[in-house]
């Protein structure tokens, strides 16, 4: 499961509540619907982890995760199939660059990726 850690100080009970909003787990029935209609609302980055930041694939530019926010997150939750299990994080960087970011979720995901999101906060627009 992804950190659902909000901003300090807040109630859990808010807390959780934004990161109910964000967690869009049933929108969706694919990957590629939900990755498709974030492009369609703006996410047009595809981002990928390298060395602890999230790099932009289309423009080469390295951001920071300090300077991240998750927007909303989709999980996928193979049911017959554990090649279907994935998340999709839609992210917005301060310097307005959005896009989108997909794992594996559960045993195969990629601890780089963890790594990474762990400390960037959940932020529903």
């Amino acid at each position: 499961m992804c950190d659902q850690s909000g901003e300090g100080g807040e109630p859990a009970e808010a807390e959780g509540a934004r990161a109910a909003r964000a967690d869009r787990t049933a929108r969706y029935a694919t990957v590629a619907l939900a990755v498709n209609d974030l492009t369609r609302r703006g996410f047009t980055e595809r981002f990928r982890v390298v060395d602890g930041r999230l790099q932009a694939l289309g423009t080469g530019e390295t951001l920071r995760t300090e300077d991240l926010v998750i927007r909303e997150y989709h999980r996928f939750e193979g049911v017959s199939d554990p090649d279907d299990m994935a998340i999709v994080y839609a992210i917005e960087s301060k310097g307005g660059v959005r896009g989108t970011l997909t794992d594996a979720f559960g045993v195969y995901s990629d601890p780089a990726v963890s790594a990474a999101l762990k400390d960037v906060p959940i932020r529903v627009a």
